[in-house]
């Protein structure tokens, strides 16, 4: 019986030993598959995850100030308008009564002046 426990001390350092190995093994087979799928990621001219978020947050930042501008823009176009609605508009002329119009209502062209030369 003194070989028994002998015999299972043996028997668990080469299971441990095993074991080791066959962490290294997978570890080993998983740098192996990381770098074949980052070089076909490559060839394909794909982008990283986090390059895709940043480029994200970039659009949503440009189209944030987009619309900020575009309701800004709105808002002072309706103060123009509205400044130029308050300003007083010209007294309405008759149409017989102007100076370019003729009895008949056809339009007359204004005098031109002398060309000098």
């Amino acid at each position: 019986m003194t070989d028994r426990p002998k015999f299972f001390d043996d028997l668990a350092g080469v299971a441990g030993g095993a074991f080791s190995a066959l962490t290294g093994l997978r570890d080993e087979a998983q740098a192996s598959a990381r770098s074949a799928m980052e070089e076909a990621i490559r060839k394909l001219d794909l982008v990283r995850r986090s390059d895709l978020d940043a480029v994200q947050e970039l659009a949503a930042n440009a189209r944030a100030g987009q619309q900020a501008a575009e309701a800004r823009l709105a808002a002072l176009e309706a103060r123009v308008a509205a400044l130029e609605g308050a300003a007083s508009p010209a007294p309405h002329v008759p149409a017989t009564s102007h100076p370019d119009v003729e009895e008949s209502g056809a339009a007359q062209p204004p005098p031109r002046e002398p060309l000098e030369e």
